[in-house]
C-alpha cells in the first residue's frame, strides 16, 4: 500500500513538473510578440478578438469590451484592415459575435471590414478556423495578458504570423481563477496541437480578403 502511494505521490509531482516546464515554454515563447502600446505594432491584414461573455441584455462584458476596444484603437490607428471576431454563437439566445460586431458597428466600423467566426468555441478552434476557414496569414490578436500567451504560441505552432496586443485595462472579477484555469488550458492547447485535434465545426472557407458578408449569417 505504501508503495502505491508513493507511486502516486511522484506521479502527481512529475505531472505538475511537467505542466509548469510548459507554462515557461509558452510564455517565453510568446513574450517578444506581446506589446502593450499601439505603436509597437507591426501592420498586419487581420485583428483577431477572441470572443468572452456577453450579457443577458447582449451587451459586452467588461473583459470582452476591453478586446473590443483595444481592437478599435489598432484599426483606427491603421495597424490591421480586417476585424475577425471569434467567438460562441452555439445556440440562438447566446451570440458572442454579432454583440461585438454591434458594438463596432455603434463605432462606425462598418461591416464590409468585419468578419463573424461563429463557431470559436475555444482559443484553439479560434485561432484553426483563423487560419483553415478565414485564410489568415499575418494577425493580431487581442484579449487578456494571462490569456494572450496560448492564443499566440497556438497560432505560432499552426503556422500563422502572430503578434498581441495586451488588452487590460481593468481589474476583472475571478482573474485569479482565469490565471489559475490557464495552467490546464496550456496543457490542452499543447495536446491539441501534437495531435492534430480538428475544430469543433469546420464550415465553409470564407477567405478574408473577400466579402465580409459571407460571414454574417450563421449557417
Amino acid at each position: 500500500m505504501r508503495r502505491i502511494l508513493n507511486i502516486l505521490v511522484f506521479s502527481v509531482i512529475i505531472a505538475l513538473v511537467v505542466i509548469f516546464i510548459l507554462q515557461l515554454h509558452i510564455k517565453r515563447s510568446s513574450r517578444d510578440f506581446m506589446v502593450t502600446q499601439i505603436t509597437q505594432l507591426q501592420e498586419a491584414h487581420t485583428g483577431i478578438v477572441l470572443g468572452a461573455s456577453v450579457k443577458p441584455d447582449k451587451s459586452l462584458s467588461l473583459i470582452l469590451q476591453d478586446r473590443v476596444d483595444a481592437a478599435l484603437l489598432a484599426y483606427e490607428n491603421k495597424k490591421f484592415k480586417k476585424f475577425l471576431l471569434s467567438g460562441d454563437h452555439r445556440t440562438k439566445n447566446y451570440d458572442e459575435v454579432n454583440a461585438m460586431k454591434n458594438y463596432l458597428n455603434n463605432k462606425g466600423v462598418p461591416d464590409e471590414d468585419i468578419f463573424l467566426d461563429h463557431a470559436g468555441f475555444d482559443t484553439y478552434d479560434s485561432m484553426y478556423r483563423a487560419r483553415d476557414i478565414f485564410k489568415v496569414k499575418s494577425a493580431i490578436v487581442f484579449t487578456q495578458e494571462f490569456h494572450l500567451p496560448r492564443a499566440l504560441y497556438i497560432g505560432k505552432n499552426m503556422g500563422m504570423t502572430v503578434q498581441g496586443f495586451i488588452a487590460d485595462q481593468h481589474e476583472y472579477p475571478g482573474n485569479n481563477r482565469f490565471i489559475r484555469r490557464e495552467w490546464l488550458a496550456n496543457m490542452k492547447a499543447w495536446i491539441e496541437l501534437n495531435i492534430k485535434k480538428t475544430p469543433t465545426y469546420s464550415g465553409k472557407v470564407i477567405p478574408i480578403t473577400g466579402d465580409s458578408k459571407l460571414s454574417h449569417d450563421k449557417d
